[in-house]
C-alpha cells in the first residue's frame, strides 16, 4: 500500500509518518508532501473550502497513491479525477471541508476525519480570551511593556473589569468545545446559561429556551456554534442590542457567526464594553479592516485550535483510521 503524508507546518509529516508506522501493520510505502499552511493562509480552492492552493503539487504527489493523510490538501474534483489509484483520504481535522465529498463518493474514495482533535485546546483558548478581555490584560501589558508606563488608572473602578464568579455568562452552542467551556466557567463560579437547540439532556448551568432570552440575561456571550447556512450572521445588530449595556463577547468559533460591522458599532457606542475575537469573516484581516481601529478589542490570528497536543492527536486519529482500512475493519469517522 502506498500512502502519502501531505502534512504542513502544524500537523507535521514527521508526526503523521510516526503515527502511521506505529499503527499500520501492513507493509506500506510512505511518501511525503509538505503543504505551506499556516505560513500561507487557507482559503477556497475551486469548489472546496479551507484548503491550500496547491492542486498541481498534490496531483503529482498522488501518483499511484492509495491513501492520503492530510490537513489542508485541496481534494477537488480535478485532483480526484487525476488520482485513479486513490481509495482513502484521512483528513486531520474536525471536518473534511477541504474535500469534495460527493466527488470522492462517486469514485469510491473513503473520506475520514478527526473529530474532537482540538476541542480541549479551543476551550482553553476561549477561557483565556475571555479573561484577557474582561480583565484588560493585553491593554495593561502594552501600557507597561511597550509604553513603559505604570498606569494606575487600570486599578480605578471605571477601568477594572468584572470577575467570573457570579457573572451571567451565555454560551451559544454546546458541542465538544462549548461543553468544556461550560464546565470551566462553572468551576469559576459563573452563572452559566446555554442555548443549543440541537443538544438534548443535561448541561452545565441552565438551559435557555431561546437565543433572545439568553442574550437578555448575559453579561458575557461566547460563541461555539458550527457555521452553517442557518448560523451565518447569527449575531448581528438586533442580537447585540438585546445584551445588557456594557457586556462582552468572545468568538473563537467561526467568524461568519458574527456581523463584524454590527460588532464594531456596538463597541463604539458602548453597548459592548469589550470583545475578543480569534476568527473573522475574512482571513487574514484586510489592511483596512474596521476591527483594527476599534477600541476595546482583543484580536488573535485564528490560534484557538493550535497546540502541540492537537497536532499529535490529529495524526494519531487519522493514522488509526488508516490502520482500520488496511485491516479491512469498519472505519470510525467516515463520511463515504
Amino acid at each position: 500500500m502506498k500512502i502519502l503524508a501531505a502534512g504542513d507546518h502544524f500537523v507535521l509529516n514527521s508526526l503523521i509518518t510516526e503515527a502511521l508506522r506505529r499503527g499500520v501493520a501492513a507493509p506500506a510505502e510512505i511518501t511525503e508532501l509538505t503543504l505551506p499552511w499556516p505560513l500561507t493562509p487557507f482559503g477556497k480552492v475551486a469548489e472546496v473550502d479551507e484548503a491550500n492552493d496547491c492542486e498541481d503539487a498534490l496531483i503529482e504527489a498522488l501518483d499511484g497513491v492509495e491513501v492520503c493523510v492530510t490537513q489542508m490538501g485541496p481534494f477537488t474534483e480535478r485532483v480526484l479525477a487525476a488520482s485513479p489509484a486513490l481509495r482513502m483520504i484521512a483528513v486531520c481535522r474536525g471536518g473534511p471541508v477541504n474535500v469534495n465529498v460527493e466527488a470522492a463518493r462517486a469514485r469510491g474514495v473513503k473520506v475520514c476525519f478527526a473529530p474532537g482533535r482540538n476541542a480541549a485546546a479551543t476551550a482553553e483558548f476561549t477561557v483565556g480570551m475571555l479573561l484577557a478581555a474582561l480583565r484588560r490584560i493585553p491593554e495593561a501589558h502594552n501600557s507597561l511593556a511597550l509604553d513603559g508606563e505604570w498606569d494606575a488608572t487600570h486599578y480605578t473602578y471605571t477601568r477594572c473589569g468584572p470577575e467570573l464568579e457570579d457573572l451571567p455568562v451565555g454560551l451559544i452552542g454546546y458541542g465538544a468545545v462549548g461543553s468544556r467551556v461550560a464546565r470551566v466557567l462553572t468551576a469559576f463560579g459563573a452563572e452559566v446559561e446555554v442555548y443549543d437547540p440541537y443538544v438534548r439532556g443535561d448541561v452545565h448551568g441552565m438551559r435557555s429556551p431561546s437565543l433572545q432570552a439568553l442574550l437578555a440575561r448575559s453579561s458575557v456571550v461566547t460563541l461555539h456554534a458550527r457555521l452553517t447556512p442557518e448560523t451565518q450572521g447569527l449575531i448581528g445588530a438586533a442580537e447585540l442590542a438585546l445584551l445588557p449595556r456594557g457586556s462582552a463577547l468572545v468568538n473563537v468559533a467561526r467568524g461568519g457567526l458574527l456581523d463584524t460591522e454590527a460588532l464594531c458599532d456596538a463597541l463604539d457606542s458602548g453597548q459592548l464594553a469589550t470583545a475578543a475575537l480569534d476568527t473573522y469573516e475574512q482571513e487574514p484581516l484586510p489592511a483596512g479592516s474596521r476591527l483594527l481601529g476599534t477600541p476595546n478589542l482583543v484580536l488573535t490570528p485564528h490560534l484557538g485550535g493550535a497546540s502541540k497536543a492537537v497536532a499529535h492527536k490529529a495524526a494519531r486519529i487519522a493514522a488509526a483510521e488508516v490502520a482500520r482500512y488496511a485491516k479491512g475493519e469498519p472505519l470510525a469517522h467516515c463520511l463515504t
